[in-house]
């Protein structure tokens, strides 16, 4: 049984469809790059897993349990967005445990929580720092961190390395492929092909709402069969 599934989804914003009765199921521990052009509804498809977007029509399963109206804080799903997202007047740790001390978790285990996501991104003793004395990339590590230590299941990246300097991409990158070898479940929309290829279990390229070809990154680098993946493809690999 898949982890989360989108089942016949549709979404239109003032009369334009996103999303056509779209199918997509992820499975445990899969990671998952969505690909394909400007508009082909690939953040809207993180945007309904995630919680913050209502389909039209069609069904969000998780485990098998209908999820479609469930608030993005109710899910066991946590989105980490283009922009860090942090709170600039909490240091490093109360960045991470922003989450976790809503829930309730006692603060031996918030502690634990947090030294063991910080050594992930490879910012261990950054707990005291302050959101301002950071680089682009570290404070999108730190956000890659506060994800991981929520009660979750998926990790979604929207464009995760769009904003860096071209400097710091290959920091981010490296922590999400790190994430990759613990076996976090991770659906990521990027335009970086090489770090597609090198990490995803499953590439899937999407264009006009729908998923046009899918596939392991060998298949769908080297062999695609769809003619509009192979025009795409010309465009940005060289």
């Amino acid at each position: 049984m898949a982890l989360i599934e989108l089942i016949d989804i549709s979404k239109s914003y003032d009369g334009e469809l996103v999303l056509d009765e779209f199918n997509l199921k992820i499975k445990e521990n899969e990671f998952i790059t969505l690909l394909g052009p400007s508009g082909c509804g690939k953040t809207t498809t993180l945007r309904i897993l995630g919680g913050f977007t209502t389909p039209d029509t069609g069904k969000v399963l998780f485990q098998g349990e209908d999820i479609t109206n469930l608030a993005a804080n109710k899910r066991q799903i946590n989105t980490v967005f283009q922009k860090y997202a942090l709170f600039p007047h909490m240091n490093i740790a109360e960045n991470i445990a922003f989450g976790l001390k809503i829930s309730g978790k006692s603060q031996e285990y918030i502690n634990d929580k947090i030294k063991y996501a910080l050594k992930l991104v490879n910012l261990s003793g950054y707990e005291k720092r302050s959101v301002d004395s950071l680089s682009g990339g570290q404070q999108q590590r730190i956000a890659i961190a506060r994800a991981l230590c929520a009660q979750t299941k998926i990790i979604l990246f929207d464009e995760p390395t769009s904003a860096l300097d071209p400097e710091t991409i290959q920091e981010v990158l490296d922590v999400m492929i790190k994430l990759a070898k613990e076996n976090i479940t991770m659906v990521v929309v990027t335009h970086e092909m090489g770090f597609a290829r090198q990490v995803a279990d499953r590439v899937v390229f999407m264009a006009d709402g729908q998923i046009i070809e899918e596939g392991t990154p060998d298949h769908f680098f080297e062999n695609p069969s769809n003619e509009r993946v192979k025009q795409f493809l010309g465009k940005i690999i060289r």
